[in-house]
């Protein structure tokens, strides 16, 4: 079994760690494959009601391991080549954007060209003041994937993501949060602190409330006001059904604090 993803549950996080460091944590065709897997099982795990995913050593991911690319370009091996994008990166994409809980990604070094898409499509992305985003995709010749073309102008708008994709450079930590690409910046010392204290917070949270949410406005940003309207109340309903809710409201009334147990 490859140790390339590292996978740990404790009160309620679970922490995705991409653990090719030598590699800059470069995604080669082991490793999506656990990757993909661990972020579907995390998904699916009701004991998980906050996930993290990070790297070991100086980078987040950098993308597509570019030496096992170059191998399969030389031995035209165009069905292992491009295969990868519905296989492998599409359902990452899907998992981290879609899973009903919420997802932060603790980005510890540089994210370049899928590292930093799969950063964009968690709901929250602490950021080392050390780190940065590249979206290298033009830079040798390739279109964007693994759902940036859907997060990025939703974080920072179509214009931006469009000079962004088409000239990519890196963008430094402190600019990032400017443009809206990092939730927030930290000292590269506190990067693991910070994110516990968030992960914590959330996993004490209404996880089925806070899916919910994460599922509503994905809705929107594709059907109409009306259509979103009729999803909304299915939502509600839902979340209204939950011990959540009923135990919220009950403490709202005796004026005390509300205790969630995601349920």
């Amino acid at each position: 079994m490859s140790d390339s993803v590292t996978y740990t549950v404790a009160d309620g996080v679970a922490t995705i760690t991409l653990n090719r460091p030598d590699a800059m944590n470069s995604l080669d065709t082991p490793t999506k494959v656990l990757l993909r897997d661990t972020v579907q099982a995390a998904a699916e795990d009701n004991a998980v009601r906050v996930v993290v995913l990070t790297g070991t050593g100086r980078a987040f991911c950098v993308g597509q391991d570019l030496k096992e690319h170059i191998g399969l370009l030389e031995a035209n091996d165009t069905a292992a080549l491009w295969s990868t994008v519905p296989d492998h990166y599409a359902p990452i994409a899907l998992a981290l954007a879609e899973m009903p809980k919420p997802v932060i990604a603790s980005v510890n070094g540089v994210a370049a060209g899928a590292g930093a898409s799969m950063a964009f499509a968690c709901d929250f992305r602490v950021v080392a003041d050390t780190a940065g985003f590249n979206l290298a995709f033009t830079g040798i010749a390739l279109s964007c994937d693994t759902g940036i073309s859907w997060t990025l102008p939703r974080l920072i708008g179509h214009a931006k993501a469009v000079e962004l994709l088409y000239f990519p450079r890196t963008i430094p930590a402190a600019e990032a949060l400017d443009l809206g690409l990092a939730t927030s910046v930290v000292p590269a010392a506190d990067l693991s602190s910070a994110t516990a204290e968030l992960a914590t917070k959330l996993a004490h949270g209404p996880t089925v409330a806070y899916g919910a949410v994460r599922q509503s406005l994905g809705y929107s940003a594709t059907h109409t006001l009306a259509e979103s309207l009729v999803y909304e109340a299915s939502k509600m309903q839902q979340t209204g059904d939950t011990e959540d809710h009923h135990n919220a409201v009950a403490s709202f009334v005796a004026k005390q604090k509300p205790t969630f147990t995601g349920r």
